[in-house]
């Protein structure tokens, strides 16, 4: 069984996706995060992706009213990335309801800051790894580190984290399909499961990530679903049929 994951990716209040993480690039799908959420989850979805991507350009919270807006209209845990730079930042949201915080940045500024919130809230943080051309990108993607997204993720298989959340920037709001051989590659390697992001176009886009994890169970926890859902192009029931099914 794999978790899915809704995207609601949020600029200047609005739901959006963004093309490659270009915020230029943006197509504005609701203006009604809280709206949003509600639909999801009455598609049937049991967790949502929430990002404020003004925030991770920023550094600090930006989208906070339409993210607050979202854990005020669901009652599905959330996990929420962009701009938490801080401890203080990771504090604030989960007191205000945020069920697990994503480290992206922060990951590689500031490795101190994540080992410290694992700790000190286990199982509410996620390692953020968003790679382009297989190198970690920070700062809302608009830096290119040269550090390598499997070397990064090894540096915190002993911090405790939830999950390392695997984005390939290159295939983000494209539909081209997941990188599946570099979301594996890094899963295989890893004791922390893997939350697979970026580029989901179509059922078969899941079922070739079911079928590839099924090989590792446990490597793959789930996968995040963003543009598709918007299209059309994945039905939500659909996609919860097919990966929460244990014989599928």
């Amino acid at each position: 069984m794999l978790t899915v994951y809704p995207a609601i990716d949020l600029k200047e209040g609005k739901c959006v996706r963004l093309r490659r993480g270009m915020m230029e690039e943006a197509t504005v799908f609701s203006d009604d995060p809280g709206r949003q959420a509600v639909e999801f989850v009455a598609q049937g979805a049991k967790w949502l992706h929430v990002v404020d991507l003004n925030g991770a350009f920023a550094g600090h919270a930006v989208n906070e009213d339409a993210v607050r807006a979202i854990l005020q209209a669901v009652r599905v845990p959330v996990q929420l990335g962009g701009g938490l730079r801080d401890l203080h930042a990771v504090e604030r949201w989960l007191a205000a309801g945020v069920r697990r915080v994503i480290l992206g940045s922060a990951a590689v500024k500031t490795p101190e800051l994540v080992r410290e919130a694992c700790q000190k809230f286990p199982g509410q943080v996620a390692v953020g790894i968003d790679a382009r051309d297989g190198f970690v990108a920070t700062d809302g993607w608009a830096e290119t580190s040269r550090l390598r997204a499997l070397d990064l993720a090894l540096r915190f298989e002993d911090a405790g984290a939830a999950a390392i959340i695997y984005t390939d920037i290159g295939r983000d709001g494209m539909l081209t399909g997941l990188n599946l051989e570099q979301t594996l590659d890094l899963a295989f390697q890893l004791s922390t499961p893997v939350i697979a992001s970026g580029g989901v176009a179509a059922l078969s886009d899941l079922r070739q990530l079911q079928q590839a994890a099924s090989r590792h169970p446990g490597a793959v926890e789930g996968v995040i679903i963003g543009r598709a859902l918007y299209d059309g192009r994945v039905r939500l029931d659909e996609a919860l049929a097919l990966l929460t099914c244990d014989t599928c």
